[in-house]
């Protein structure tokens, strides 16, 4: 009997979400012959019922592409929908009646719900009030719990590598610490792979609260024994013993409000004050967001959207499709959401990052 799926994409953009709609349309419409309808614009298009049909046809030539063809928002909770009111100010509202009264009228039987912490809660919100739903863990942050990767991950890291390789050539030629400032609010691990893949000096993430003097006793190593010049690569959410991160911006009628950045600029002016030590700082931002997902991505987005079909196929719901020992399982959506998952102080990577040489800074 012919099913009918609805798919969405929530949060902010990253490589591989066309190859997670490709997938889930080729093997839901390939294999089963069901139909998948796509929402526009994350939960935004499921509020306002604005979606298109898919077919096999529609979703050829996109498994490279960046960003989404459905489109995303970061800022459509439907628990806390932003609406006009009559008084013509914003207010909040809980849209998830109207929802699932779309999902119903459009006779959807399982809802697959792409995205990270934000889109995943509402997931399991949905699930608990009756949707069938399947979630597919997005973020380049690589923070949630219950699976050993996101997708879009990996592409930003090669990014961030990218950028750590090219400022070598620029510290050794003028001799100076070079900042690289990347995303990671609460979780290091885009600062650990690529300051560990491309040779940084220093890594700097939340998880390891910095002392300034061990930073800069790690540069008047490099400098006593001949190396002019130093990497640094830092989370946006780092932070010093006993202070807090640096706050770019509060917006106070986002959902959320806070928006971290600087803690590059905050390094390089505390390093100067206390050595003599020429520094620059590039701050990454949104090109970590963006771009072609690389091979790894690729395979891992059709992994996701293949078991999420496969997992509605096998009568399954409320669970995210999860990469746990290279084999695609499934998890409660409530185990999904209900820690982040951090950095270890004491896990492999950061002590053979120690090993060679690499400060934490603490």
């Amino acid at each position: 009997m012919s099913k009918t799926l609805g798919i969405l994409t929530g949060g902010g953009d990253c490589p591989g979400l066309n190859a997670v709609i490709r997938a889930v349309v080729k093997t839901a419409m390939g294999k089963y012959g069901w139909n998948v309808i796509g929402f526009r614009d994350g939960f935004r298009g499921l509020v306002k019922n604005d979606f298109i049909d898919f077919s096999c046809v529609s979703v050829s030539g996109i498994l490279d592409k960046g960003g989404t063809i459905l489109g995303s928002s970061n800022k459509d909770n439907p628990f806390k929908f932003i609406v006009m009111n009559e008084n013509g100010q914003e207010e909040f509202v809980d849209m998830s009646s109207k929802c699932i009264e779309n999902i119903k009228e459009n006779g959807i039987e399982y809802m697959i719900m792409v995205g990270g912490d934000g889109t995943l809660t509402s997931a399991r919100d949905f699930a608990r009030m009756g949707v069938k739903v399947i979630g597919v863990p997005k973020t380049i942050d690589n923070d949630l719990a219950g699976t050993d990767l996101t997708f879009g991950f990996m592409t930003a890291v090669d990014t961030a590598t990218d950028a750590v390789d090219k400022l070598h050539s620029t510290a050794e030629s003028h001799q100076r610490a070079m900042i690289l400032e990347v995303m990671g609010r609460n979780a290091g691990w885009i600062a650990l792979y690529s300051g560990l893949a491309g040779g940084a000096d220093v890594i700097l993430i939340p998880e390891i609260p910095y002392d300034i003097d061990k930073v800069c006793d790690a540069l008047r190593r490099r400098e006593a024994s001949g190396k002019h010049f130093s990497i640094i690569v830092v989370a946006e959410g780092a932070k010093p013993i006993g202070g807090d991160v640096v706050i770019r911006q509060i917006v106070e009628d986002s959902p959320d409000p806070i928006r971290l950045g600087g803690i590059g600029n905050k390094l390089a002016v505390d390093i100067e004050k206390k050595i003599k030590t020429e520094t620059r700082v590039t701050v990454l931002g949104y090109l970590q967001r963006g771009g072609h997902p690389n091979a790894q991505d690729r395979l891992i987005c059709t992994e996701y959207g293949a078991g999420a079909v496969e997992a509605i196929n096998a009568g399954e719901s409320g669970v995210m499709v999860a990469l746990v020992n290279n084999e695609i399982k499934t998890i409660p959506l409530d185990q999904a959401v209900n820690k982040l998952k951090l950095v270890d102080p004491d896990s492999g990577y950061v002590q053979i990052a120690k090993d060679i040489g690499v400060s934490f800074g603490n």
